[in-house]
């Protein structure tokens, strides 16, 4: 979902895949760039990234396209026992709300750009998702657009589970957006970057131009206060180390018993 831009999310990506080599191999698929979209019958896991743009557009193809692969992997989740894992992170997120109804994307009065608190919902706080991880956890958030107003009658006709909102912002009247979504048993999906790490935000924080525009945005204090944050290891490198792990985890877990040969 990148759409060509140098990003250091996949990088991260590749990380933690490297981590589970022995259970999982894997291949890229240019989804907005080259419309490639995979054939959902040669894999088990995905993993759709964030990407830079408006959610609510796209070029009448690629976008088509992506939504096709949404139902495709919901579709088959409803007719096979062998199911289709998925996790949706910020841009894919946002695409996947609205494709399913699940609440209104907006634009934000300003950009939320750094590392901020998670907080489980109540139905969050036992969400396998989010095993290990405290509450609130920390992430790193980057986004011109939210998911709110969550549309509760969508969320009950398709089982789907409200599970992280952002933190609470006491200074102004804006509704909370939605951080975090369990759309299905098999599919979840996060606003906030769970693959992001230490590394890959402060390389991100030596353009100039981001430098500048977050000390504009927070201020100089604050910015400050992001690199600590940056650099404790009970902050996004926790959340860095367990969150997407968890996922892949949960999903070979299930694949394996999927597999396992039924007694009769």
């Amino acid at each position: 979902m990148y759409d060509g831009e140098p990003n250091q999310g996949l990088r991260c990506i590749h990380d933690i895949l490297s981590r589970f080599s022995e259970s999982v191999s894997y291949r890229e698929f240019d989804v907005r760039g080259k419309a490639e979209l995979p054939d959902i019958r040669n894999f088990d896991i995905f993993i759709s990234t964030g990407g830079p743009g408006n959610p609510q557009e796209g070029d009448g193809n690629w976008d088509l396209r992506y939504y096709d692969f949404l139902d495709q992997i919901w579709i088959w989740n409803q007719n096979h026992s062998r199911k289709k894992q998925l996790l949706l992170i910020c841009h894919s997120f946002q695409m996947a709300c609205r494709h399913f109804g699940l609440g209104q994307i907006t634009k934000r009065k300003s950009t939320s750009f750094g590392v901020t608190t998670i907080h489980k919902t109540p139905e969050g706080l036992n969400d396998p998702l989010f095993v290990n991880l405290e509450n609130p956890f920390w992430a790193v958030d980057s986004r011109d657009y939210q998911v709110v107003q969550p549309n509760t009658r969508k969320f009950k006709s398709l089982g789907a589970k409200l599970i992280a909102l952002e933190k609470i912002r006491n200074h102004v009247e804006y509704e909370r957006a939605i951080m975090a979504i369990r759309f299905s048993e098999e599919i979840v999906g996060t606003q906030f970057h769970p693959e992001a790490d230490p590394v890959s935000f402060l390389e991100h924080l030596k353009k100039p131009m981001v430098r500048e525009k977050i000390i504009e945005l927070k201020g100089k204090a604050r910015f400050r206060t992001m690199l600590e944050d940056l650099v404790d290891e009970s902050k996004i490198y926790r959340t860095n180390e367990t969150l997407i792990p968890n996922f892949l985890e949960q999903a070979i877990r299930s694949q394996k018993v999927a597999n396992t040969p039924s007694l009769t």
